[in-house]
């Protein structure tokens, strides 16, 4: 299960990043861009961190900073 989630959190990030090259770039396209591919990648990277997190708190921590950076991501995507 971790290693699935793991490879989908990989997989969304190539596929925000591939949908954003798509894209016009305009002033205000490429900054909602770069914000949409910040947050994107970061879902995946601060989920890969939950998994060495040294007890139950420090997990369910970082596993929240996953969940705004995944809110995040939804709110540029609607903006784009």
């Amino acid at each position: 299960m971790k290693e699935q989630l793991k490879l989908r959190c990989k997989v969304f990030a190539l596929s925000v990043i591939e949908m954003t090259e798509g894209l016009a770039r305009k002033n205000a396209t490429f900054l909602i861009c770069n914000q949409i591919i910040r947050s994107s990648t970061s879902i995946g990277a601060n989920y890969r961190a939950a998994l060495r997190a040294r007890s139950k708190a420090e997990f369910l921590s970082k596993l929240g900073i996953v969940e705004e950076e995944a809110d995040e991501t939804l709110y540029w995507l609607e903006l784009i």
